[in-house]
């Protein structure tokens, strides 16, 4: 069994930066692909980012292009988030989740694990 747990949520004025961590414990996810997903009040839960088992797979939203990076770090079973030039429509919860395909994902619903999800709220 994989838990997931994100933490790096907060305020920012649009234009600031945040970095989201995703860290995965009860086995290794160095073999899976890792997204992550954002909901906002009312709206559907969409794909944000993934990265796949070799890091050299990555795809991102046309909304996060040029400005949000995914990166993992094997050694500490995590998945990053860098987020920088937020505007406030990227309010939002944020989730991260794991496929154990390794293969890179845009449908939440191939995702077999979760985390809690991660508060960012960005003011104009």
């Amino acid at each position: 069994q994989v838990q997931l747990v994100e933490s790096g949520g907060g305020s920012v004025q649009a234009g600031g930066s945040l970095t989201l961590t995703c860290a995965a414990s009860g086995r290794s996810v160095s073999g899976f692909s890792v997204g992550w997903f954002r909901q906002a009040p009312g709206n559907e839960r969409e794909f944000v980012a993934a990265i796949g088992w070799g890091s050299s797979s990555t795809r991102y939203a046309d909304s996060v292009k040029g400005r949000f990076t995914i990166f993992r770090d094997y050694a500490k079973n995590s998945v990053y988030l860098q987020m920088n030039s937020l505007k406030p429509e990227d309010t939002a919860v944020y989730y991260c989740a794991a496929d154990v395909s390794g293969f890179v994902v845009s449908t939440y619903t191939e995702y077999d694990y979760w985390g809690q999800g991660t508060q960012v709220t960005v003011s104009s």
